[in-house]
């Protein structure tokens, strides 16, 4: 999967048969504005915090003028009621947790090619023979997989066999994305999100139990709680507000004045970066030090 999810989404819009001219007029200086906020992102000779709060600001540029002065303020019935299914915002976060993944802030990167950014990632895999005599065929193997916003991992290749030297007939082999961090980036979020949320980061776990799952929102529709009841290991509020009213969502004045009162936040985005490092300098699990410790984990 590409690591330009934002651009894929404003392209795949401008294609929509359902955009009339105008939409497509719109969107293309949506296209143009986000080539300008890319070439800045890459072109920032800056390191650690100062290079997020750099990336911040850039990032609440390119926001505002997506959602304030297009979609807000110019932007047909079509595209204000549909930017959600069309991905036109959340997925500029998506794009921009992309650019996260550089030794300019996180130190200890591994020198193989990782899989970053938006993944199919692995939750489970089972077996599932469809009966005894099935045993001695190629073993059914069912992967469960999900979509992620965020993703930071690596391509694993397997194979099973019933037999030891792996004859075609008898050998099922595929790949999955072992997703170790992966986040969801939420414009909004609710209780019913938050639990969905909560039930896929405990699947993720299972799967790979020393794996991290966030979520990541700009605003908050829900009573915060503490997610150390949950498989969750943090939110994040970027902008520390909640969601506007429904009778104001798409008044041009209301976002306006909501974009500029609650920018989205460089020191959230800093702990954020913070918590990935902590990840990476981590020993998950050295079973070979539990005497030194004096405890399994």
């Amino acid at each position: 999967m590409k690591n330009t999810p934002h651009k894929e989404k404003l392209t795949a819009a401008i294609a929509n048969p359902k955009c009339d001219a105008d939409d497509v007029a719109l969107l293309n200086e949506a296209l143009e504005a986000y080539e300008d906020w890319s070439l800045k992102l890459s072109g920032l000779a800056t390191t650690g915090k100062t290079r997020i709060e750099g990336m911040t600001s850039l990032l609440n540029t390119y926001k505002d003028f997506l959602e304030v002065d297009l979609i807000a303020k110019r932007g047909s019935a079509f595209i204000k009621r549909q930017k959600g299914q069309l991905k036109l915002d959340n997925s500029v976060i998506e794009e921009f947790l992309v650019h996260l993944a550089t030794d300019k802030i996180l130190a200890g990167l591994p020198a193989f090619r990782l899989e970053v950014g938006p993944q199919t990632a692995f939750m489970s895999l089972a077996f599932t023979p469809s009966g005894l005599g099935a045993l001695g065929d190629k073993p059914a193997v069912t992967l469960k997989e999900k979509d992620t916003d965020f993703a930071l991992g690596k391509t694993i290749h397997y194979q099973f066999s019933t037999e030891p030297t792996f004859p075609a007939k008898q050998t099922s082999q595929g790949k999955l994305v072992l997703a170790v961090l992966a986040a969801e980036c939420k414009i909004n979020l609710d209780k019913t999100m938050f639990q969905e949320a909560a039930g896929t980061a405990g699947r993720f776990k299972q799967g790979c139990p020393m794996s991290r799952y966030y979520l990541l929102v700009e605003y908050l529709d829900m009573e915060p709680e503490d997610c150390r009841l949950t498989a969750l290991d943090n939110v994040f509020l970027l902008r520390h507000t909640k969601r506007l009213p429904f009778e104001k969502r798409n008044v041009h004045a209301e976002v306006k004045r909501q974009h500029d009162s609650y920018p989205i936040d460089a020191e959230v985005v800093w702990r954020f970066v913070n918590e990935l490092q902590e990840f990476i300098d981590a020993v998950w699990y050295d079973p070979q030090k539990a005497l030194q410790r004096g405890s399994f984990i």
